[in-house]
């Protein structure tokens, strides 16, 4: 099925109104144990509109909404306002270079969740929301493990629209949350270059997959690499993958005309039909005659 990582959750609002703008949080997921500390970042407070200078902080638990924790003052991030959270003295906030940082002193497993800081922007002359991507917490014992990187291209009727499918997974990693981006060269070239075209990001248990959707060129061959964002590390795929630039067009076949031994022959079977018919015509005057 569609796959949304539960750190990108944060960001469905604004995406409705402010597609443009985004606040930056650094990580797609952090692992702790309990009883150890952790911090949230939160970059791109520039976009935020400076006659209401605040940023907030949201959770938002796999099985519940969103809840407001803290509202920060962006001049000097010092809190403005509580929203009377379950755990509301576990959060504190801290100002370094990275924004106003939403900081857990003594994590639980209670704090298992997305986390993700949110500021009024203007757009078209109004406020709207914009949303930072959202950084999971897991909360466990377990080691972070990076993922293996495979691609393939993928089977599609795409290729008699002038498009090709690239496929990409990535299993065995914990946390199970990554993201992907793809790159692209000349046959001939060295350089590697961002690629683009239509994604589609599918999960099932135990592994994430990508499918990338784009145009073959009209003239050149373009080898793809994948490459996966992980909280162990970024992981590229072993494997490049070609996508041939478009075949030449069809010469249009011209409709040949009959050969001189056709044309003799038909004039023959014409001659006869003629001659034919003038006997018929003869016998019949002739035997009204008589």
């Amino acid at each position: 099925m569609l796959f949304l990582p539960a750190a990108a959750l944060c960001c469905l609002c604004s995406a409705l109104v402010a597609m443009a703008a985004q606040l930056i949080q650094d990580d797609l997921t952090l692992t702790m144990r309990v009883d150890g500390d952790v911090s949230f970042s939160c970059r791109g407070t520039d976009k935020c509109y400076n006659g209401y200078p605040y940023v907030w902080w949201y959770e938002k638990k796999d099985t519940e909404t969103f809840t407001r924790i803290l509202l920060l003052k962006l001049s000097d991030c010092s809190i403005a306002s509580t929203y009377n959270h379950p755990q509301q003295n576990d959060f504190s906030a801290v100002n370094n270079q990275n924004g106003c940082e939403l900081k857990i002193q003594t994590v639980k497993l209670l704090h298992s969740a997305t986390y993700c800081c949110s500021c009024v922007s203007v757009a078209h002359r109004n406020w709207v929301y914009i949303f930072g991507s959202g950084t999971k917490l897991f909360v466990t014992g377990e080691q972070v493990v990076k993922p293996v990187v495979s691609v393939y291209p993928a089977a599609s009727r795409a290729h008699l629209e002038g498009k090709s499918s690239l496929l990409c997974v990535a299993s065995a990693m914990f946390p199970p949350l990554v993201q992907f981006s793809w790159n692209r060269r000349k046959e001939n070239e060295e350089e590697w270059l961002p690629a683009e075209g239509e994604q589609l990001e599918l999960r099932e248990s135990g592994r994430t997959a990508a499918i990338l959707l784009v145009d073959q060129d009209s003239f050149y061959t373009y080898k793809y690499r994948c490459s996966v964002q992980h909280e162990g590390g970024t992981v590229e795929a072993q494997t490049e993958q070609e996508v041939p630039a478009l075949p030449d067009p069809a010469p249009p076949q011209v409709a040949s005309g009959p050969s001189q031994y056709q044309v003799r022959l038909l004039c023959v079977l014409y001659t006869m039909l003629i001659v034919k018919s003038l006997v018929y015509c003869c016998g019949l005057s002739l035997l009204m005659i008589l």
